[in-house]
């Protein structure tokens, strides 16, 4: 049977491997023709990987997971000479203390230097706000080290297979909403805002330029977490005052089409019947 290959969607294996048994406890994830090698455990199982694992003694870059928030994951993005040490620092500090789960990378034939990882690591950064899709606990954008073309090459390259694996642990929210169609595309026009949307594989994306209404149009029965996720794209930007209604300065990736509608029109509301496909 053929293949439907399409542009960077080429056919890839992956083994993982649980050295303790245990499907909820550390993972290796190995790539088919790939040097690099990732790790992910909870962070209970952190000072026991510590010991077992090797990789955790190099450098590399991992990302720490914490439950949602806004029905949004929350990350932050490091990178480190010693992964393990770096972890373990994480685990003492109060100010860190979001995380319940940590997937760190790095390179099986130890070829990876401190510019090639913080190189991966703003790049992780930069891709991570562009999807929107988990709220970065990272304080500053790191800033990409000055690198030769063929060390930008290898950094690159290693950071692409990365990216393949992480979605396999579960960790999708590097990867920006897919483009949408005419099909797919979606209007919600209720109490004086229009809005536009269209659903990808995982979520429904708002797109920018969507209007949101004011405060003053939400209703007294607006649920705690309609507010709770308006009042937070407003603290991030995401919505803006535009006058009497609200404006999306980007597109914005909800759970569900309820969610999304609901945002918009300030408070409950059935999404599969209030977004309108492109016909009507």
């Amino acid at each position: 049977m053929a293949v439907d290959i399409k542009p960077n969607a080429l056919p890839f294996s992956v083994r993982i491997f649980l050295p303790t048994g245990n499907p909820e406890g550390l993972r290796i994830i190995e790539k088919s023709n790939w040097s690099g090698v990732g790790l992910a455990f909870p962070r209970p199982g952190l000072k026991a990987a510590n010991k077992a694992r090797e990789e955790l003694e190099s450098s590399g870059v991992y990302v720490l997971i914490g439950p949602p928030t806004d029905n949004l994951p929350r990350a932050y993005i490091g990178e480190s000479d010693e992964l393990g040490k770096r972890l373990l620092n994480h685990d003492r500090d109060p100010k860190k203390d979001f995380w319940n789960q940590v997937v760190a990378f790095t390179s099986k034939d130890q070829n990876l230097n401190k510019a090639h990882v913080r190189h991966v690591e703003a790049r992780l950064v930069r891709l991570a706000e562009e999807a929107g899709r988990c709220d970065l606990e990272n304080s500053a954008n790191p800033s990409e080290p000055s690198l030769s073309d063929a060390d930008k090459a290898d950094a690159e390259l290693f950071l692409a297979d990365m990216l393949l694996c992480l979605p396999v642990l579960g960790v999708d929210f590097f990867e920006k909403p897919l483009e949408e169609n005419e099909i797919s595309l979606r209007i919600l026009e209720a109490k004086g805002v229009r809005a536009t949307g269209y659903e990808d594989a995982k979520d429904f994306i708002v797109k920018k330029g969507s209007q949101a209404v004011g405060v003053a149009e939400e209703t007294p029965s607006i649920p705690p977490h309609i507010r709770k996720k308006r009042a937070s794209l407003l603290r991030e930007g995401s919505l803006k005052d535009a006058g009497n209604v609200f404006q999306f300065t980007r597109d914005v990736p909800f759970p569900s089409l309820s969610q999304a509608a609901g945002v918009v029109v300030g408070g409950k509301a059935d999404g599969p019947k209030m977004w309108k496909k492109g016909e009507g």
